[in-house]
């Protein structure tokens, strides 16, 4: 070394300062300076620069520097085998020349190599038999690097190999996730509007059904006006639960998520029959078979959501049951749960497909499919914040049925 040499002691202790300082770098940029700067001054050298493999293995691109200009991190790039640099890398071996005004190897960058430099030695970052960059020192004398010199390059960049790669992995993974927390947070900023909006709309809706209500009434008389009112009430309730789900939405996107379920007593018997009233208009093309027990079977959990849940899958069997085909509805207690089962007469869900579809955006028959896929996966997730559980079983008659479970309300 060419000023002030380091012995092999001061090289040890060097190394040993250098891995800590490499080890402790606080992000991807100070892992950077530390990894030009320490060996500049180790190897009494003007300039170190280091450039790292790109994933694809085809060129290598300035990582950092500290003599030549730093506002090229990142653009300059050189092929593998181009250059000392690249051939370094392609051959992994150590490069040297006394002077790359006269060695037609070296491949000039305009705007970034400058002439004053002269000697220049690289060596490989090799990690788990791949090389991941390559670390150039350079001096402004015309000089070989003897061989005690470069077995200190090498070393330094044997020690850094690892931590440059674990570094790198690291700051690719944080910048993920970065990504990731932008899509997320534009993606809720996009559903609270979207569903804010929805308010007016129906606020409209209602408004124009009370009005061909009004209009309806205002011609009718005894069981026709019965029949305008039944449906005016009926269209009123269904904008009541869009409002809700709006709600919901929005409760979801503030981070309440799903925090926000009751677990009160409420009689499942009544939430059926309601659930089948309001959805009949839904499943006046199928029989349904719901036989209420003689009295309320008490659950513990959140009626609202419960009824949600029950809607979903009742809205499953109007779009996917067969044609005319009954469906049926039954309420038990079994095992210390509260459970009500839904089925149709149809060959059901393949079994294969049993846990699947509780999957977000599985469709099992894509071809009569009209949904996207997350219902009931939302359904799942809504009965086990509520403490209980939705699956899929054997009917008894060659088909599937789904089954919903609550604890009791006397526990």
């Amino acid at each position: 070394m060419t000023n002030s040499p380091l012995d092999r002691l001061d090289q040890l202790a060097f190394l040993h300062e250098f891995a800590q300082l490499a080890t402790r770098a606080r992000d991807w940029d100070a892992l950077m300076r530390t990894l030009v700067d320490r060996p500049t001054e180790a190897m009494a050298v003007g300039v170190c620069s280091f450039y790292l493999l790109d994933r694809d293995g085809t060129r290598l691109t300035l990582a950092a520097t500290n003599g030549l200009d730093r506002g090229q991190v990142g653009r300059i790039h050189v092929d593998m085998g181009m250059g000392i640099t690249g051939r370094t890398a392609a051959t992994r071996t150590p490069v040297q020349t006394e002077d790359v005004h006269a060695d037609p190897r070296f491949a000039w960058v305009r705007g970034f190599d400058i002439s004053p430099l002269h000697a220049m030695l690289s060596v490989p970052l090799i990690w788990n038999e791949a090389v991941i960059g390559v670390l150039n020192v350079q001096t402004s004398q015309v000089r070989s690097f003897d061989d005690a010199e470069v077995e200190f390059l090498v070393t330094i960049a044997a020690l850094l190999a690892g931590i440059v790669e674990k570094g790198r992995l690291q700051s690719e993974l944080e910048a993920q996730l970065d990504h990731l927390s932008h899509l997320d947070a534009a993606r809720a900023e996009l559903l609270a509007v979207v569903t804010h909006e929805l308010r007016t709309p129906l606020a409209v809706v209602r408004a124009y059904v009370d009005l061909l209500a009004d209009a309806a009434t205002a011609n009718a008389s005894g069981p026709a006006m019965d029949a305008v009112e039944q449906w005016r009430d009926g269209a009123t309730d269904q904008v009541k639960r869009l409002d809700r789900l709006v709600d919901s939405i929005l409760a979801s996107v503030r981070g309440e998520g799903l925090t926000g379920l009751r677990r009160d007593p409420f009689d499942v018997v009544g939430a059926i029959g309601e659930t089948v009233s309001t959805l009949a208009l839904l499943l006046r093309t199928r029989p349904v078979r719901w036989e209420p027990p003689g009295g309320p079977i008490v659950a513990l959990g959140d009626e609202a959501r419960f009824r949600q849940v029950l809607e979903q899958l009742l809205d499953n069997e109007a779009k996917y049951a067969p044609p005319e085909e009954g469906v049926s509805i039954g309420v038990w207690r079994e095992g210390g749960e509260i459970q009500v089962y839904i089925t149709d007469d149809g060959p059901g869900v393949p079994i294969e497909d049993w846990e699947a579809v509780f999957q977000p955006y599985v469709r099992v028959d894509r071809a009569r499919s009209r949904g996207s896929g997350i219902g009931l996966f939302a359904a799942r997730r809504l009965m086990e914040a509520m403490g209980g559980r939705v699956w899929i079983e054997p009917n008894g008659y060659g088909g599937s049925r789904f089954v919903m479970a609550l604890p009791p309300a006397e526990g």
